[in-house]
């Protein structure tokens, strides 16, 4: 059958996202119908009440029907929460006739190896991303296919996540009724919305300041070179200015977003505004300079600790150096100063970043946080695309699965086959 349209489905510590759309004739997205809901079953990014978060996801999935008028059966999911973790590997093979040039599948033989590398309890290894490779001592090669060498080497950036946590994702979307198309890292998904390839290529941190965590994604010559969970976002915000105001958290979230922001200096010590009582109660005044000041000690702590892994990364080394700086995206990404304030911690260049550049109409109708659900649609969209294509000839597959995969489509089947794995191991 011929899909026409693609969905995205962003399942947030916050709000989860149902996002229907489809390309134009101009290469832009017409986003069909949106769908949010509440999300009341996740915690820190990671499901920990099934039935709440599918309650969730039928919300968000009714109402983009509802509004699309067309009925979603599958949809593109992001991975993401504070199980999530990376790190550096590098490994070698050996190759038996080194007269013949590397090709595929030498490189998914060396792949496949490093995937038995052994994790701790509970974890597995989700995906391994090639960084570059060495031939016979010969380093920094992007792509070593049609060279000859005995031995291939390469350096690895890996990815490991909890299998129960990353089994849950899973078991929620089945129970609503829907099938699992393709599968992103979230940081990834958002950094095709908002991310240039121009940036990507001269060296750009995001810094996705969601709700319950905030993701960073390093690139640099085009490749994704490190990835981060820092486990606490705007939610955590939220609650320190619940505890310092002495309100409840509903008022708190509105005096955030209304009224908060991440540089004290801005504000006087006689602007104060009003909150109403409760039950009768006199109303209480609260000086937005102590809110001011409340924020900033929280997302200093969280422009640091994202700070901390582009140093960790290498940003200080001129080799790895990111000229493109950093990019703020996500619900936290919307606080009242914040970009100055990343560049007065980081000393880097800022911007926020919006995903409306991609999409037909608009593009303020979509602010940032709503990064994630657009990356997540346009890789449905992508996807759908490529599955069209392979009803073309046996020889013009033949010559089109000659050519490397995209290592980033790659990634995404990589966790597709790991969730099917895992469902299809503890079922039988």
């Amino acid at each position: 059958m011929n899909k026409s349209f693609s969905v995205g489905l962003d399942i947030g510590t916050t709000k989860i996202v149902a996002m229907v759309g489809e390309r134009n004739q101009f290469n832009k997205i017409n986003v069909l119908g949106v769908g949010k809901s509440q999300s009341l079953g996740v915690h820190r990014g990671v499901v920990n009440n099934i039935t709440q978060t599918i309650q969730s996801i039928k919300i968000a999935i009714e109402e983009a029907q509802s509004k699309s008028n067309i009925e979603i059966s599958e949809v593109a999911v992001g991975i993401a929460g504070q199980h999530i973790r990376s790190l550096q590997h590098s490994d070698y093979i050996t190759r038996e006739n080194p007269d013949e040039v590397i090709n595929e599948d030498d490189i998914d033989k060396l792949i496949d190896q490093v995937y038995k590398l052994v994790m701790l309890p509970g974890e597995e290894i989700i995906h391994v991303l090639p960084q570059d490779f060495k031939v016979d001592g010969q380093s920094e090669i992007k792509e070593p296919i049609g060279m000859y060498g005995g031995r291939l080497e390469a350096n690895f950036h890996i990815v490991v996540g909890q299998v129960s946590s990353i089994r849950n994702i899973g078991r929620c979307i089945k129970s609503s009724g829907l099938q699992m198309g393709d599968v992103t890292l979230e940081p990834l998904a958002s950094s095709d919305a908002v991310l240039s390839e121009e940036e990507k290529d001269a060296g750009v941190a995001l810094i996705d300041i969601g709700g319950g965590t905030t993701d960073v994604a390093i690139f640099k010559d085009g490749i994704i070179k490190h990835t981060a969970v820092i486990p606490f976002g705007g939610n955590v915000i939220t609650e320190d200015i619940k505890e310092g105001c002495s309100i409840i958290g509903n008022q708190a979230e509105q005096l955030k977003i209304k009224f908060g922001s991440a540089w004290p200096g801005e504000n006087k010590d006689s602007d104060i505004v009003s909150i109403p009582g409760l039950r009768g109660r006199e109303p209480k005044e609260i000086s937005l300079k102590t809110l001011s000041k409340i924020i900033n000690a929280r997302i200093v702590e969280i422009i640091e600790q994202a700070y901390l892994e582009i140093k960790n990364y290498g940003h200080e080394d001129s080799k790895k150096k990111l000229i493109a700086g950093i990019v703020l995206t996500g619900g936290g990404s919307q606080l009242r100063h914040l970009k100055q304030l990343t560049e007065y911690v980081t000393g880097m260049d800022t911007r926020i970043g919006f995903p409306g550049e991609h999409l037909a109409g608009d593009p303020n109708d979509y602010n940032p946080i709503f990064s994630t659900a657009v990356g997540l649609l346009m890789k449905a969209i992508e996807k759908d695309s490529e599955d069209q294509k392979n009803i073309m000839s046996t020889t013009e597959k033949d010559l089109v699965n000659h050519e490397r995969k995209n290592i980033l489509t790659k990634w995404g089947e990589g966790f597709k086959k790991f969730i099917d794995n895992v469902d299809n191991t503890i079922d039988n």
